[in-house]
């Protein structure tokens, strides 16, 4: 069992870190060696996936690709999440992208399978595990003017996001109140 990092969300006045466990305790992701020294297993690819944070005022960390292939026939299992919904970007932040993971047969066909799946690999086999990039955090323009001029014209900013989810409803409820 291990635990792989992705981007981590943007924040009022900070970038997201790439490549990063986050709202994770006393875990950390196996090193090459170990991995390789205890699995019949080789690490093939481990790096950051590159434009994968949300835009914005402050950008989302990237997530990473980790592409392990296996040397004898195992049973594999993966369990994540963020394949289905990307990671929301706020105020106005772009949202990260979305991970994949995908089975990498000795063919060289492809497989996706989704968030979660076991499978039975073959020799020669791979599963090729993106992990989805940080949301951003405010909009674009808003890191623009840190850097330009202020402008005149006060119709750059696109229309307001709709905040959804359980924080807002939360936050709207006890707003209400």
């Amino acid at each position: 069992y291990e635990t792989i990092a992705g981007g981590a969300g943007a924040g009022p006045t900070w970038h997201g870190r790439s490549g990063v466990h986050t709202h994770m305790t006393n875990t950390r992701i196996t090193d090459p060696e170990i991995l390789e020294q205890r699995y019949p297993v080789i690490l093939r690819t481990f790096g950051l996936r590159d434009n994968t944070g949300g835009e914005g005022k402050f950008r989302g960390g990237n997530g990473v690709i980790r592409e392990i292939e296996f040397l004898e026939p195992l049973q594999v299992g993966i369990l994540s999440e963020r394949r289905a919904l990307a990671p929301p970007g706020l105020c106005g932040g772009g949202d990260g992208s979305r991970g994949c993971n995908l089975f990498v047969k000795r063919d060289g066909r492809l497989i996706s399978l989704g968030g979660k799946a076991t499978i039975q690999a073959e020799a020669g086999d791979a599963i090729r595990i993106l992990t989805p990039g940080g949301g951003g955090f405010g909009f674009v323009t808003d890191a623009m003017e840190i850097d330009t001029v202020p402008s005149t014209n006060t119709n750059t900013r696109p229309p307001p996001r709709v905040i959804s989810g359980s924080v807002a409803q939360y936050t709207i409820n006890q707003e209400s109140a």
